[in-house]
């Protein structure tokens, strides 16, 4: 009787350079502005009750959220060599889109972070948070380039 191996092609997934991009955004941009944001932020409001919880995580949605998305699309595209009206023209396309997506995520996750987590174990609950959020952003940087003429 003869055996045979059952295999699947390989798929092609994945990519070295983007891990490689996503690995130094992460220890380059990412790592160090939550240690700062999260610092930041538990000094302007050091109270951990609900009330204080909430403005913690309306002040990440409306600050921290756009900046580093803004910042993520921005290196990542010229990382690969977009100009700079291709970032301009992708972040317009791309942008509010996923601010409205991380409403639906970034809530939930930052309750528990700044209701239940110690500051100065904040970032990396925040990474593990980021764990999924960056499969859903390499996504959509991966969208093809966004036309500018």
């Amino acid at each position: 009787m003869t055996r045979k191996k059952i295999m699947l092609p390989p798929s092609g997934s994945f990519d070295p350079i983007r891990t490689l991009r996503m690995t130094g955004y992460g220890l380059v941009i990412l790592g160090p502005s939550q240690h700062l944001w999260f610092n930041f932020v538990a000094k302007v409001l050091p109270k951990r009750d609900v009330i204080t919880t909430l403005k913690k995580i309306i002040m990440g949605q409306a600050i921290f959220g756009p900046c580093i998305n803004s910042v993520f699309f921005s290196v990542n595209a010229a990382l690969q060599g977009e100009s700079g009206d291709e970032i301009v023209a992708r972040l317009k396309r791309d942008l509010l889109p996923t601010q409205l997506n991380g409403l639906l995520y970034w809530p939930i996750c930052d309750f528990v972070t700044f209701r239940f987590v110690p500051v100065h174990l904040q970032p990396l609950m925040n990474s593990s948070c980021s764990y999924l959020w960056t499969i859903y952003l390499t996504y959509m940087a991966s969208l093809r380039k966004v036309c500018t003429d």
